[in-house]
């Protein structure tokens, strides 16, 4: 296997592994759930700065609710499904359902829209073995998953919203090629042409007020309706797709959702259904290959190795360790009786991008010597590394 692989990067980093007795799907080391909360927690930020709310929806829902959304009819040969004494249950593969659901649990006000709702849904997908290809597609997986309810006066505004949410997400992690396609309507679909023609219509003109100028993939709508899709070019020149905003009038209209409009009329929302980075397994799988495993500070699983030389010096190391840890930098404390040299090797094998060395003297001066991946050395007072290091290291 390819040395760049996102497996091959994964495991000598020791982030995750994946087995026989769970085919598709991975099992995340403490490192590894590191790297995975800070991209999680980093979209939950700027989703809730963005206007959306977060929710959870159940993992196991009715076959009855899949068969009235049309998911089972379109993915039901994908999806896992059981039987129970109450009737048969499917595991989800997607949060859209659930996320009409909350909608319509009570009456709603057109003072409400739009209405953003988002959640990191856990999906299941059973796809074939042979197409299985570790992060990049499992048939478990995470999405930042989101839907917008509003009515058609709002959409090119919500679009806009978030198109520059994209492009800011994007360039933070260090992407600035971003390919955009608008998908449209499928052979096989739900909804009449009449509103296939109405949503082309509404996303088409959205997308140009967005300043987009998206190249037509025809037929590569969803079932339910036309689609933007972002794909970012890694370092390799090869594309990935990652985000994409739908716009959907037949889910509405198939969920039974409406609200209540100025004149006191029954009113069917559009639903916008949109993700950031897709499948966090992917975009993962994607990062470990675009930088080859070397992430950016703000990334790293562990952001400073902090090693002691000789003896004696471990209780000063780790009141330095708590204090940084306190500041929010992940640390690794090693205070094995090893050499400088071996520690330094150890930390770069696992792609630390920082290293801290604390010796007789450091600890006499209450300082640090701060080595940077490019042979560069500094001597500092630990306050002035917590600082010198935090626009770089949070986002």
């Amino acid at each position: 296997m390819d040395e760049s692989d996102h497996r091959v990067i994964g495991n000598r980093l020791d982030l995750f592994h994946q087995q026989e007795e769970a085919p598709g799907m991975a099992f995340w080391h403490p490192r590894g759930f590191a790297l995975y909360a800070v991209i999680s927690d980093y979209i939950r930020r700027h989703m809730r700065e963005a206007g959306y709310r977060e929710v959870r929806t159940p993992l196991l829902l009715a076959r009855s609710l899949w068969e009235a959304s049309g998911h089972w009819q379109k993915f039901g040969a994908q999806m896992f499904s059981l039987a129970e004494e109450e009737g048969r249950f499917a595991l989800k593969p997607m949060s859209c359902p659930g996320h009409v659901q909350i909608f319509r649990q009570r009456v709603r006000s057109f003072r409400e829209l739009p209405l953003r709702l988002a959640e990191f849904g856990l999906c299941h997908r059973n796809e074939p073995s042979g197409a299985l290809q570790g992060l990049m597609r499992g048939r478990a997986f995470v999405q930042d998953d989101a839907h917008v309810f509003c009515d058609e006066g709002q959409v090119a505004g919500e679009v806009a919203r978030f198109c520059r949410l994209l492009a800011r997400v994007y360039a933070e992690f260090g992407f600035d090629d971003v390919l955009v396609g608008f998908s449209t309507r499928p052979a096989e679909r739900a909804g009449t042409d009449a509103s296939w023609d109405r949503a082309e219509r509404a996303l088409a003109e959205a997308a140009h007020g967005a300043g987009l100028a998206p190249l037509e993939q025809p037929g590569e709508g969803a079932f339910y309706g036309p689609k933007l899709e972002f794909a970012l070019r890694d370092n390799r020149g090869r594309l990935w797709q990652c985000g994409t905003i739908q716009l959907d009038l037949v889910l509405p209209e198939r969920l039974d959702a409406s609200y209540v409009d100025a004149e006191n009329r029954r009113v069917r929302p559009v639903i916008l259904h949109h993700a950031v980075l897709g499948s966090i397994e992917r975009f993962i799988a994607l990062l470990l290959e675009h930088y080859r495993g070397a992430l950016p500070l703000w990334l790293a699983p562990e952001q400073l190795a902090l090693c002691t030389i000789g003896d004696g010096q471990e209780a000063y190391a780790e009141r330095v360790a708590a204090q940084l840890a306190g500041e929010g930098y992940r640390v690794a404390l090693d205070l094995r009786p090893e050499r400088l040299a071996r520690k330094i090797l150890d930390a770069r094998a696992l792609a630390i991008p920082l290293l801290l060395a604390l010796g007789p003297r450091e600890a006499a001066s209450a300082t640090v010597s701060l080595r940077h991946p490019d042979g560069r050395r500094e001597t500092l007072p630990v306050d002035a590394v917590a600082s010198r290091l935090r626009a770089e290291a949070f986002r």
